[in-house]
Protein backbone atom coordinates (compact mmCIF):
# COMPACT_ATOMS: atom_id res chain seq x y z
CA UNK A 1 0.00 0.00 0.00
CA UNK A 2 1.75 3.56 -1.06
CA UNK A 3 1.64 6.03 1.26
CA UNK A 4 -0.33 9.34 0.18
CA UNK A 5 2.00 12.33 -0.56
CA UNK A 6 1.38 14.63 1.74
CA UNK A 7 0.51 18.10 0.95
CA UNK A 8 2.88 20.83 0.67
CA UNK A 9 2.80 24.73 1.05
CA UNK A 10 2.55 26.08 -1.79
CA UNK A 11 5.24 28.35 -3.07
CA UNK A 12 5.22 32.21 -3.36
CA UNK A 13 6.54 34.86 -4.95
CA UNK A 14 10.33 35.09 -5.79
CA UNK A 15 12.21 37.09 -3.08
CA UNK A 16 15.04 37.45 -5.38
CA UNK A 17 13.10 39.22 -8.20
CA UNK A 18 12.64 42.50 -6.75
CA UNK A 19 16.13 42.54 -5.39
CA UNK A 20 17.17 42.84 -8.82
CA UNK A 21 15.40 45.01 -10.16
CA UNK A 22 16.27 47.16 -7.34
CA UNK A 23 19.52 46.83 -8.16
CA UNK A 24 19.52 47.49 -11.83
CA UNK A 25 17.12 50.69 -11.10
CA UNK A 26 18.98 53.12 -9.55
CA UNK A 27 17.04 56.25 -7.90
CA UNK A 28 19.36 59.35 -8.11
CA UNK A 29 18.04 62.55 -7.23
CA UNK A 30 18.96 65.58 -9.04
CA UNK A 31 17.95 69.05 -9.94
CA UNK A 32 15.60 67.97 -12.71
CA UNK A 33 14.00 65.70 -10.31
CA UNK A 34 14.67 62.01 -8.87
CA UNK A 35 15.45 60.12 -12.07
CA UNK A 36 15.92 55.96 -11.96
CA UNK A 37 19.38 54.82 -14.14
CA UNK A 38 19.45 51.29 -15.19
CA UNK A 39 22.35 49.28 -15.98
CA UNK A 40 22.71 47.85 -19.50
CA UNK A 41 25.66 45.68 -19.92
CA UNK A 42 24.86 44.86 -23.48
CA UNK A 43 25.92 48.09 -24.50
CA UNK A 44 29.18 50.19 -25.27
CA UNK A 45 30.37 52.25 -22.46
CA UNK A 46 29.94 55.74 -22.46
CA UNK A 47 32.08 58.63 -20.13
CA UNK A 48 28.90 60.04 -19.54
CA UNK A 49 27.41 57.23 -18.30
CA UNK A 50 28.16 58.20 -13.86
CA UNK A 51 27.36 61.72 -14.31
CA UNK A 52 24.02 61.21 -12.66
CA UNK A 53 25.90 60.15 -9.21
CA UNK A 54 28.43 62.68 -9.17
CA UNK A 55 25.39 65.20 -10.11
CA UNK A 56 23.33 64.08 -7.46
CA UNK A 57 26.56 64.54 -4.89
CA UNK A 58 26.99 68.22 -6.49
CA UNK A 59 23.49 68.58 -5.49
CA UNK A 60 23.26 67.90 -1.86
CA UNK A 61 26.54 69.35 -1.25
CA UNK A 62 25.64 72.40 -2.55
CA UNK A 63 29.18 72.75 -3.99
CA UNK A 64 27.91 73.99 -7.96
CA UNK A 65 25.54 76.23 -6.95
CA UNK A 66 28.33 77.91 -4.68
CA UNK A 67 30.89 77.98 -7.67
CA UNK A 68 28.10 79.38 -10.20
CA UNK A 69 26.91 81.85 -7.23
CA UNK A 70 30.13 83.36 -6.58
CA UNK A 71 31.76 83.49 -10.33
CA UNK A 72 32.78 87.13 -11.19
CA UNK A 73 31.79 86.32 -14.93
CA UNK A 74 28.75 89.07 -15.82
CA UNK A 75 27.08 89.24 -19.10
CA UNK A 76 24.81 91.90 -19.54
CA UNK A 77 23.64 91.22 -23.51
CA UNK A 78 20.07 89.50 -23.38
CA UNK A 79 21.51 86.75 -25.73
CA UNK A 80 24.34 85.81 -23.59
CA UNK A 81 24.39 82.72 -22.16
CA UNK A 82 23.47 82.01 -18.37
CA UNK A 83 26.96 81.26 -16.34
CA UNK A 84 25.31 77.95 -14.88
CA UNK A 85 25.38 76.97 -18.54
CA UNK A 86 29.11 77.83 -19.01
CA UNK A 87 30.14 76.50 -15.79
CA UNK A 88 28.51 73.58 -16.66
CA UNK A 89 30.07 72.96 -19.92
CA UNK A 90 33.11 72.77 -18.75
CA UNK A 91 32.58 70.85 -15.57
CA UNK A 92 30.81 67.71 -18.51
CA UNK A 93 34.14 68.53 -20.65
CA UNK A 94 36.45 67.81 -17.59
CA UNK A 95 34.73 65.14 -16.44
CA UNK A 96 35.05 63.60 -19.94
CA UNK A 97 39.01 63.78 -19.57
CA UNK A 98 39.17 66.80 -22.38
CA UNK A 99 42.20 69.29 -21.69
CA UNK A 100 41.65 71.03 -24.64
CA UNK A 101 38.26 73.99 -25.97
CA UNK A 102 37.93 72.23 -29.22
CA UNK A 103 37.41 69.19 -27.44
CA UNK A 104 34.18 70.26 -25.80
CA UNK A 105 32.09 69.45 -28.97
CA UNK A 106 31.54 66.19 -28.17
CA UNK A 107 29.82 66.87 -24.92
CA UNK A 108 27.58 68.84 -26.95
CA UNK A 109 25.66 65.65 -28.14
CA UNK A 110 24.76 64.59 -24.37
CA UNK A 111 21.13 65.47 -24.00
CA UNK A 112 20.38 64.00 -20.49
CA UNK A 113 22.80 64.94 -18.25
CA UNK A 114 22.59 69.23 -18.57
CA UNK A 115 19.29 69.01 -17.64
CA UNK A 116 19.64 66.82 -14.67
CA UNK A 117 22.29 70.19 -13.21
CA UNK A 118 19.95 72.51 -13.74
CA UNK A 119 21.05 73.99 -17.38
CA UNK A 120 19.07 74.93 -20.17
CA UNK A 121 22.25 73.97 -22.81
CA UNK A 122 25.90 73.00 -23.41
CA UNK A 123 27.47 76.02 -25.04
CA UNK A 124 30.03 75.83 -27.71
CA UNK A 125 33.70 76.47 -27.00
CA UNK A 126 34.11 79.80 -28.43
CA UNK A 127 30.92 80.68 -25.78
CA UNK A 128 33.12 79.42 -22.93
CA UNK A 129 36.53 81.03 -24.24
CA UNK A 130 34.64 84.23 -24.86
CA UNK A 131 33.34 84.13 -21.42
CA UNK A 132 36.18 82.99 -19.56
CA UNK A 133 38.20 85.95 -21.09
CA UNK A 134 35.87 88.70 -19.44
CA UNK A 135 36.76 87.36 -16.21
CA UNK A 136 39.89 89.37 -15.27
CA UNK A 137 43.04 87.47 -13.77
CA UNK A 138 42.86 88.43 -10.49
CA UNK A 139 39.01 87.93 -9.78
CA UNK A 140 39.59 84.68 -11.68
CA UNK A 141 42.26 83.67 -9.28
CA UNK A 142 40.53 84.48 -5.77
CA UNK A 143 37.02 82.57 -6.94
CA UNK A 144 38.58 79.62 -7.44
CA UNK A 145 40.93 79.69 -4.82
CA UNK A 146 38.26 80.52 -2.42
CA UNK A 147 36.12 77.93 -4.09
CA UNK A 148 38.87 75.37 -3.89
CA UNK A 149 39.18 76.32 0.08
CA UNK A 150 35.27 75.28 0.42
CA UNK A 151 35.74 71.67 -0.89
CA UNK A 152 38.43 70.95 1.79
CA UNK A 153 38.05 73.49 4.28
CA UNK A 154 36.52 70.93 6.77
CA UNK A 155 39.26 68.43 6.79
CA UNK A 156 41.55 70.44 7.91
CA UNK A 157 40.22 70.27 11.54
CA UNK A 158 41.41 66.96 11.61
CA UNK A 159 45.12 66.20 12.13
CA UNK A 160 46.82 66.00 8.52
CA UNK A 161 50.17 66.10 6.52
CA UNK A 162 50.51 68.60 4.14
CA UNK A 163 52.84 67.27 1.04
CA UNK A 164 54.81 69.72 -1.12
CA UNK A 165 56.15 68.81 -4.57
CA UNK A 166 57.00 70.08 -7.97
CA UNK A 167 56.15 68.53 -11.27
CA UNK A 168 57.59 69.64 -14.77
CA UNK A 169 55.31 69.13 -17.69
CA UNK A 170 56.90 69.30 -21.02
CA UNK A 171 55.48 71.71 -23.73
CA UNK A 172 55.49 71.64 -27.44
CA UNK A 173 53.00 74.63 -28.48
CA UNK A 174 54.00 78.16 -27.68
CA UNK A 175 52.22 78.40 -24.45
CA UNK A 176 53.16 81.47 -22.05
CA UNK A 177 55.65 80.71 -19.68
CA UNK A 178 57.10 78.04 -22.02
CA UNK A 179 60.71 77.81 -21.15
CA UNK A 180 63.64 75.85 -20.87
CA UNK A 181 64.63 74.81 -17.49
CA UNK A 182 65.15 71.60 -15.22
CA UNK A 183 63.44 68.80 -17.20
CA UNK A 184 65.24 65.05 -16.31
CA UNK A 185 63.11 63.35 -18.47
CA UNK A 186 63.29 65.97 -21.88
CA UNK A 187 66.13 68.25 -21.49
CA UNK A 188 66.09 71.23 -23.54
CA UNK A 189 62.58 70.95 -24.33
CA UNK A 190 60.22 73.68 -22.83
CA UNK A 191 57.95 73.35 -19.95
CA UNK A 192 56.03 74.61 -17.11
CA UNK A 193 56.50 73.82 -13.44
CA UNK A 194 53.79 72.92 -11.24
CA UNK A 195 53.73 73.81 -7.33
CA UNK A 196 51.43 71.88 -5.85
CA UNK A 197 50.34 71.22 -2.18
CA UNK A 198 48.41 68.20 -1.09
CA UNK A 199 47.21 66.72 2.09
CA UNK A 200 48.93 63.24 2.31
CA UNK A 201 47.57 59.70 2.13
CA UNK A 202 44.27 61.08 0.22
CA UNK A 203 46.25 63.12 -2.51
CA UNK A 204 43.60 65.78 -2.27
CA UNK A 205 45.10 68.68 -3.97
CA UNK A 206 45.38 71.73 -2.05
CA UNK A 207 46.76 74.77 -4.26
CA UNK A 208 48.70 74.85 -7.26
CA UNK A 209 51.09 77.05 -8.59
CA UNK A 210 51.94 77.37 -12.59
CA UNK A 211 55.09 78.73 -13.29
CA UNK A 212 57.61 79.04 -15.81
CA UNK A 213 60.48 75.78 -16.61
CA UNK A 214 63.14 77.86 -15.06
CA UNK A 215 61.45 78.51 -11.82
CA UNK A 216 61.63 74.65 -10.43
CA UNK A 217 63.41 76.22 -7.47
CA UNK A 218 62.15 76.00 -3.53
CA UNK A 219 62.71 79.61 -3.62
CA UNK A 220 59.79 80.12 -5.67
CA UNK A 221 57.74 78.18 -4.24
CA UNK A 222 57.96 79.29 -0.75
CA UNK A 223 55.84 82.69 -1.24
CA UNK A 224 52.86 81.23 -2.47
CA UNK A 225 53.29 78.13 0.45
CA UNK A 226 53.99 80.80 2.77
CA UNK A 227 50.58 83.24 1.46
CA UNK A 228 48.46 79.80 1.63
CA UNK A 229 49.67 79.05 5.49
CA UNK A 230 49.00 82.59 6.54
CA UNK A 231 45.57 82.64 4.83
CA UNK A 232 44.08 79.73 7.14
CA UNK A 233 43.63 79.87 10.86
CA UNK A 234 45.65 78.30 12.67
CA UNK A 235 44.04 75.12 14.30
CA UNK A 236 43.33 74.00 10.83
CA UNK A 237 47.39 74.05 10.10
CA UNK A 238 49.14 70.93 8.95
CA UNK A 239 50.77 68.99 11.44
CA UNK A 240 54.26 69.15 9.80
CA UNK A 241 54.83 69.81 6.32
CA UNK A 242 56.45 67.28 3.95
CA UNK A 243 59.11 67.48 1.10
CA UNK A 244 61.91 66.46 -0.60
CA UNK A 245 65.51 67.70 -0.44
CA UNK A 246 64.31 70.50 -2.58
CA UNK A 247 63.18 72.09 0.08
CA UNK A 248 65.49 71.09 2.50
CA UNK A 249 67.22 74.81 2.50
CA UNK A 250 67.76 77.24 5.03
CA UNK A 251 65.13 79.76 3.73
CA UNK A 252 62.14 77.29 3.52
CA UNK A 253 63.32 76.13 7.34
CA UNK A 254 64.11 79.89 8.62
CA UNK A 255 60.54 80.31 6.97
CA UNK A 256 58.50 77.35 9.10
CA UNK A 257 60.06 78.03 12.18
CA UNK A 258 59.29 81.59 12.24
CA UNK A 259 55.33 80.43 11.77
CA UNK A 260 56.21 77.64 14.25
CA UNK A 261 55.41 75.15 11.62
CA UNK A 262 56.94 71.76 12.15
CA UNK A 263 58.81 69.99 9.26
CA UNK A 264 59.99 67.55 7.70
CA UNK A 265 62.78 67.76 5.00
CA UNK A 266 65.57 65.57 3.31
CA UNK A 267 68.81 67.12 2.80
CA UNK A 268 70.75 66.95 0.15
CA UNK A 269 74.37 65.09 0.57
CA UNK A 270 76.67 67.74 0.73
CA UNK A 271 80.20 67.37 1.79
CA UNK A 272 79.17 69.49 4.84
CA UNK A 273 76.52 67.16 5.83
CA UNK A 274 78.24 63.95 5.40
CA UNK A 275 81.22 65.51 7.72
CA UNK A 276 78.24 65.98 10.05
CA UNK A 277 76.55 63.01 9.90
CA UNK A 278 80.14 61.22 10.23
CA UNK A 279 80.81 63.48 13.48
CA UNK A 280 77.34 62.82 15.09
CA UNK A 281 78.62 58.99 14.78
CA UNK A 282 81.35 59.24 15.87
CA UNK A 283 79.83 60.91 18.70
CA UNK A 284 77.25 58.67 19.37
Amino acid sequence: MKKSLSKTHPKGENSKLPIVQALDKVAVDTYAGRVHVNGDHNTPVTPFGQLAFFIEFLKHTELFDHFVEKCPLVLTSPNASENRDILGTILFSILAGHTRYAHMTTVRTDKVNPALLGMKKIVSDDTVRRGLNKISEEKGRDWLIEELKNCYSEILTIPWICDVDTTVKCLYGHQEGAVVGYNPKKPGRPSHTYHSYMIANIRMILDVEVMSGNESSASHTLPHLLSWLDSISVEKRPQFIRGDCNFGTDAVMTACETRHQPYLFKLKQTPNIKRFISLWKALG
